[in-house]
């Protein structure tokens, strides 16, 4: 099987990574030429790997194709390309729905969306995809954890969710760089940081049945440092405020 990919950003990227460091079996996969530096770099890392001269290209040698463009590129470039009937076509794009890219393949092509995490170039993290599709699935699961859904409207709030990614980093850095400033080092509290979310995320995980409510609970006392963490959090409406950014990404979504 031959993979194809229009766009190499970071998240397309990151698939190819996670493909080039799993068991998944391919002949080949090329690169579109947009976004040189990140397509070179992938090559000179990865064998197997071809940049191709044009887009056009990348479909006429490829089984399956990946979109990885800026929603307004994929409106620009789609409509100009000639895909293959009945090839199987994974797209990244945010914004452009699953009918709307019906009508710019015009062929009967497998059209899936999909929503890919950073952390599937470590083959871990989840991949949502609209509509079910079952070799897509087996082949996310070989990279990741697949999540099947039904309806595309309930796609949009897996984006809406996964919209939150740079404010969790965000957060990350803010407390390292507090660290910081009482005297660690970068590497220390960074180390310290990410060491203690990622432990946390992966208890919860590892007990998934329970609601995270239970965790809630079960991390604070009362009158306990976390108790007074996440009530004064609470009091100064920050997670008043995560709802409402993840509803205005939501809008931009449905507006889409």
């Amino acid at each position: 099987m031959k993979l194809g990919f229009i766009g190499t950003g970071n998240i397309s990227s990151d698939v190819v990574s996670g493909i080039c460091n799993s068991k998944i079996s391919y002949k080949k996969i090329i690169l579109s030429p947009r976004n040189k530096k990140k397509s070179l770099k992938l090559k000179k890392k990865f064998k197997k790997i071809e940049i191709a001269k044009t887009n056009q290209e990348v479909i006429d040698k490829s089984d399956w194709i990946f979109l990885g463009v800026l929603p307004e590129v994929g409106e620009k470039i789609l409509p100009k390309l000639k895909f293959k009937p009945k090839q199987t076509v994974v797209s990244f794009i945010s914004t452009i729905n699953y009918n709307e890219l019906k009508k710019i393949l015009k062929k009967k092509s497998n059209i899936v969306r999909a929503i890919p995490m950073p952390p599937i170039s470590l083959g871990k993290g989840p991949i949502a995809i609209f509509p079910p599709h079952k070799n897509v699935k087996m082949f996310f699961n070989k990279i990741g954890n697949t999540i099947e859904i039904k309806s595309e409207k309930l796609s949009k709030n897996f984006w809406a969710t996964s919209g939150t990614m740079a404010a969790f980093y965000e957060m990350l850095k803010v407390l390292s760089e507090w660290l910081v400033k009482k005297g660690l080092s970068r590497i220390q509290a960074q180390q310290y940081i990410t060491s203690l979310y990622s432990a946390l995320a992966e208890l919860a995980a590892a007990n998934s049945k329970k609601d995270l409510k239970y965790f809630v609970n079960e991390s604070q006392t009362p009158g306990g440092l976390n108790w007074q963490g996440v009530n004064e959090l609470r009091k100064f409406g920050y997670y008043k405020s995560l709802q409402k950014t993840i509803n205005n990404i939501l809008k931009r979504l449905n507006r889409s």
